[in-house]
């Protein structure tokens, strides 16, 4: 607040945060004050509006919709997350979906629809014009995840030989059949095929007169309905992309995909194989304690597996254990720090298997790369473990068990979080759901072997 407003008296409001915007909201609710809740909800940014719906309980979403179903928008309804839209849609008419449904573009309209239950689609789809419907029905019969199911089909395309004034005018033609936001002008040949693309920012710099094949640019991709979404957002990563066109399995146009798209698909990715490597999905906001048990049990299991195995090594050298009990106190070191060696190097080979940076050409370069990285950090904290064992114990031996131990496992650490994924991806497995547990087995088992083992050789 500045001099000048203390000094008239004034006094700037305090900033209301998202948690007390929140609060007073589910406040309005609670005590039926429609009036309350509209007017704070119109004040409020649509994505805004769905963050606060995603973070209340069920219960206080249904009182708001009970209250002020209108207030459920088309827009807010895309913004909603999954999991969420499938509880608010329930609490909303028919009627009002369908009217949803006509306002969206066809891809967020099929994103909704599908979180409709089965019993109601046929009566809302039934509500809604001819056209819109078929859009509709036609994505849904791909499968999630790929750009057929993605990709709107509302497109502006036009002939190589139109004129620039022929398209504008074509454009203004189509008034609210114009796809809601859009980059580009596709043009087609006479087998409704993209030959090239104009920029909208072109088409208004040009003289009516000028013909579009004149200032039409190349395709640098052209995406298939059946591409994977992880290969669509590649490609617009790859080549700058600001939307690109969709063909059919004859070539044809059929459809577009825009960045706003591809920046949730990105996401979506790098949270699931973030998840992935943890062993672990996505809790969403409306999972229970029983289903989030359900999803990561499976993945425990086999953990306690792999660590039943590396207690099997263990068990063979039970006897060394017994009489030299120094080696019990420093075993654990040697297997966690290879853990975590082997866990820097599979979370750098499983994103870059994810950007294409990792090819075949490339992976022996890297194998060599992570071998060397995993050598020269075993030798480095060799080192400093034997020095450290040997102030502790005062034993030259045990020093050199443990030397020799980290750098054996160091490397194993190293090639197996890169050597792993890669073996995963050959075999058409996802690396980053099932590279950790196979690297963690590899390290834990490794090092005790090596320790121990050593140990014995040295030692006994």
């Amino acid at each position: 607040m500045s001099s000048a407003d203390t000094e008239n008296g004034y006094t700037a409001p305090a900033e209301i945060t998202e948690a007390q915007e929140l609060a007073v909201l589910i406040d309005s609710a609670e005590r039926g004050d429609t009036q309350a809740v509209k007017a704070l909800v119109d004040d409020t940014f649509e994505a805004d509006f769905a963050d606060q719906l995603e973070q209340m309980t069920a219960e206080q979403r249904e009182t708001i919709i009970g209250l002020a179903p209108d207030t459920i928008t088309p827009d807010v309804m895309c913004q909603l997350e999954d999991e969420v839209l499938e509880t608010v849609l329930p609490l909303l008419g028919d009627a009002q979906i369908a009217q949803a449904l006509e306002e969206l573009d066809s891809d967020e309209a099929t994103y909704v629809i599908e979180e409709v239950q089965e019993e109601r689609r046929e009566a809302i789809l039934a509500a809604i014009p001819a056209q819109d419907r078929a859009e509709i029905e036609a994505g849904l019969e791909f499968d999630e995840e790929t750009a057929g199911r993605l990709m709107q089909r509302e497109f502006v395309a036009a002939p190589a030989f139109w004129t620039v004034g022929q398209v504008i005018d074509h454009m203004r033609a189509q008034g609210d059949n114009l796809p809601e936001l859009f980059f580009n002008l596709y043009i087609i040949d006479t087998a409704f095929k993209p030959v090239g693309y104009v920029p909208i920012s072109q088409i208004m710099r040009q003289p009516r007169s000028r013909a579009v094949e004149d200032i039409m640019e190349e395709l640098v991709t052209v995406l298939t309905q059946n591409m994977d979404q992880e290969d669509v957002a590649y490609n617009f990563e790859k080549y700058h992309l600001i939307s690109a066109p969709v063909v059919d399995t004859i070539g044809r146009l059929c459809g577009m995909i825009t960045v706003d798209d591809v920046v949730d698909i990105i996401q979506d990715e790098n949270k699931e194989d973030m998840l992935a490597l943890a062993g672990v999905s996505d809790a969403g906001l409306t999972d229970t304690a029983i289903s989030t048990v359900k999803s990561r049990a499976p993945w425990l299991f086999i953990n306690l597996i792999t660590a039943i195995l590396a207690s099997l090594v263990i068990s063979l050298f039970d006897f060394a254990l017994t009489e030299i009990v120094q080696l019990a106190i420093l075993m654990p070191i040697v297997a966690s720090m290879g853990g975590n060696a082997g866990t820097q190097t599979l979370a750098v080979a499983v994103r870059a298997l994810a950007e294409r940076d990792l090819t075949t050409a490339t992976a022996m370069r890297a194998v060599r790369r992570e071998a060397t990285a995993a050598l020269i950090n075993g030798l480095l904290f060799a080192v400093v473990l034997a020095l450290i064992t040997l102030i502790w114990f005062g034993r030259q031996d045990l020093a050199i068990v443990i030397f020799v131990a980290m750098i054996i496992n160091h490397i194993f650490a190293g090639l197996a979080g890169i050597l792993v994924p890669l073996g995963l991806q050959k075999f058409g497995a996802d690396p980053a759901v099932s590279s950790s547990v196979f690297v963690t087995t590899v390290t834990d088992v490794v090092g005790f072997f090596a320790f121990l083992g050593t140990a014995v050789i040295m030692l006994f």
